[in-house]
């Protein structure tokens, strides 16, 4: 018995191990359940007693041998296979990164900056959070114009407020600078207002305004022409409809010609053949004298329109609060 034992323990050191395979076919032949070593312990049985301390001492060695060959030859086994997928394999694909895009609204908010950049004009911006001078009272609104409600707008406090359009931005540079002033003021504004497919609480606007001497109703009536032109294509065409705002006299609203329909009358336009994408006007003498600008020396113009208005005419979007809910699939279309 202990010959064999000498034997077994020979062969197994002979054994050529060369992979996982190979070492699980070692495994099966010596330490399986069929194995050599359950032989040897069938054949322990039969042995007589008064040998049996001596025998199974050398059978313990033997399986303790054979289990640290097979654990020894396990761990290195391992430890190759995980050297090799720390490596950097250089001839594999490489993996697509998805890349981002820009917001539909980004998209038309610096085409619209592009376009008044082109004939002169410059950004300016401003705080989001307002004072009533700034936002209201500068502009000519009157104490008890509906705009100032609580209904309209979000107050902080009885003088502090989230503004409710970018002309704030224009009395802050009439304020500090002297004319010609020549700028577009884009920014995020805030109404108090119920959110709809037509309608939200937030939105973005772009709205311009230029103060020099013998400026006309005519300079602002091609300065309108020219960016329709370039936005929505040269065939579109602009109506300018007598309106009313607090801070420009007189006032208009800004139709363009329903590119959609060539005029023909849409659901877009509602049969009219125009679609209103904004408002403009000479700026009110009261205006430029509440910023210390001499009205009898300047005269201005101001307009002013909505970012996602005209997001969703130029990518028939029919919900602006698609804008707002950042889902994936919907910006996914303007990559």
């Amino acid at each position: 018995m202990q010959e064999k034992l000498k034997q077994i323990a020979a062969a197994a050191q002979a054994e050529i191990i060369t992979d996982k395979h190979t070492l699980e076919a070692f495994r099966i032949k010596y330490l399986g359940t069929k194995g050599i070593m359950k032989e040897v312990f069938e054949a322990f049985k039969q042995v007589p007693n008064e040998e049996k301390k001596s025998l199974g001492q050398l059978i313990n060695v033997l399986k303790n041998e054979l289990e640290t060959l097979y654990t020894s030859k396990k761990e290195a086994f391992e430890n190759v296979s995980e050297q090799a997928s720390n490596q950097d394999d250089f001839t594999k694909p490489g993996i697509k990164v998805p890349q981002g895009n820009r917001h539909p609204i980004n998209i038309i908010k610096n085409d619209m900056i592009a376009i008044f950049e082109r004939i002169g004009f410059t950004i300016a911006e401003g705080p989001e959070i307002e004072d009533e001078w700034h936002n209201f009272t500068a502009l000519n609104t009157p104490e008890d114009h509906p705009a100032r409600d609580m209904q309209d707008t979000f107050y902080i406090d009885s003088n502090t407020l989230l503004r409710t359009h970018t002309s704030p931005v224009q009395i802050r540079v009439m304020e500090t600078q002297t004319p010609p002033i020549r700028i577009i003021t884009p920014g995020r504004v805030y109404r108090n207002e119920t959110i709809s497919a037509r309608a939200h609480c937030t939105f973005h606007q772009v709205e311009g305004l230029y103060i020099n001497k013998n400026v006309s109703f005519a300079d602002l009536k091609q300065t309108l022409l020219y960016f329709a032109k370039e936005m929505f294509g040269q065939n579109v065409d602009i109506r300018l409809r007598p309106s009313y705002f607090p801070f420009t006299e007189p006032s208009a609203e800004l139709d363009i010609s329903c590119f959609i329909c060539d005029r023909k009358g849409c659901a877009v336009c509602k049969g009219s053949g125009w679609v209103e994408i904004g408002g403009c006007g000479m700026v009110d003498p009261a205006v430029l004298e509440n910023c210390k600008i001499d009205a009898k020396e300047y005269t201005g113009f101001a307009f002013g329109m909505g970012i996602e208005r005209i997001t969703m005419l130029k990518y028939g979007i029919d919900d602006i609060r698609l804008f707002y809910e950042n889902d994936i699939r919907f910006l996914k279309q303007f990559a």
